[in-house]
């Protein structure tokens, strides 16, 4: 006899903007415990000194994180100099101190040179597996790893902020796989300079920024007044890229049983001039509810991945 999943079948994505000294995991164990849900999963770790969006899916919404993971995103950081530390954040162990502090106008002229695709080595206090271990445990253990260099995409990056001249704010816009702590780090080496970032802050995950985000305490006082859906946004949230197709109910059906349904030859003109070069993946809809991500070939929509959402 098969096991009742524990808490309820919730579905959609919470917009959360994490606070200060929270992880990551420990945010979503909230989240999903504040819903009663059985299933919740996050799209891209944020680290506990950051603060910003944390898209947190619930139920079928996890079948779209993978989605999530090619969004872009925006973040806002600062960086003091004068120190640098071997974590490359405020809370990382002091290796070097300089008195210079960049002028705004070499800061400017410094960014062109991290902007569009570019070499970006990860920090050594990073979630990246060598050896089949975390390289900040191994970090932290002061052994001396070598990561490689990743290609990694900068489309923006622009100083925001100068309060002082210990501190610049910079915004950067950027795709998969980018860190922050790396881009601060190699700045201040290229600006002759000792640094670290002192705050950090994520505007953007794809479709969730600050205008849908939700705090802890607010989702928490949703809930206590019975109303977690107002913080609750819909699975296909994350699709927002992805062509849709009003299919059926008769063809919802056979979607939803893992049969390929056969498109009228408008449909696939239709669709053949809104995927994004190369993609093949549709969203297909009866109604407003999501019934599966499909693959479009030879005429066909073939389901990928089923949804079970009333």
């Amino acid at each position: 006899m098969a096991r009742r999943k524990r808490g309820q079948p919730i579905h959609g994505w919470v917009c959360l903007d994490k606070p200060l000294e929270l992880g990551s995991t420990e945010a979503v164990t909230r989240v999903r415990r504040l819903f009663d849900a059985q299933k919740a999963g996050h799209a891209g770790t944020l680290d506990p000194l950051a603060t910003g969006i944390l898209p947190i899916a619930l139920g079928e919404a996890t079948k779209t994180v993978p989605f999530m993971m090619e969004a872009e995103k925006v973040y806002r950081f600062s960086i003091q100099w004068g120190v640098s530390t071997d974590s490359v954040d405020r809370e990382g162990r002091e290796i070097g101190r300089s008195d210079v502090r960049p002028t705004l106008g070499a800061v400017r002229a410094a960014l062109p040179a991290f902007v569009g695709e570019i070499d970006q080595v990860p920090p050594a206090f990073s979630a990246i597996r060598v050896d089949g271990q975390r390289a900040y445990d191994l970090a932290r253990e002061g052994v001396e790893v070598e990561l490689q260099a990743r290609r990694v995409t900068i489309h923006e990056a622009a100083v925001t902020n100068a309060p002082d001249a210990d501190h610049v704010e910079i915004t950067i816009r950027t795709g998969k796989g980018v860190y922050v702590r790396s881009l601060a780090r190699d700045l201040a080496r290229a600006l002759g300079a000792e640094g670290h970032v002192s705050a950090l802050r994520r505007e953007r995950v794809g479709p969730f920024g600050l205008h849908n985000a939700v705090t802890l305490d607010s989702l928490t006082e949703m809930v206590h007044r019975g109303a977690a859906s107002e913080g609750l946004l819909p699975v296909a949230t994350a699709l927002d890229d992805i062509p849709e197709l009003a299919v059926t109910t008769e063809d919802a059906f056979q979607l939803r049983q893992g049969r390929p349904i056969v498109l009228l030859p408008r449909q696939v003109e239709t669709l053949k001039t809104r995927l994004s070069s190369g993609s093949r993946t549709v969203s297909a809809f009866d109604g407003e509810t999501l019934v599966a991500l499909c693959s479009m070939r030879a005429g066909r929509l073939e389901p990928d991945r089923v949804f079970n959402l009333s």
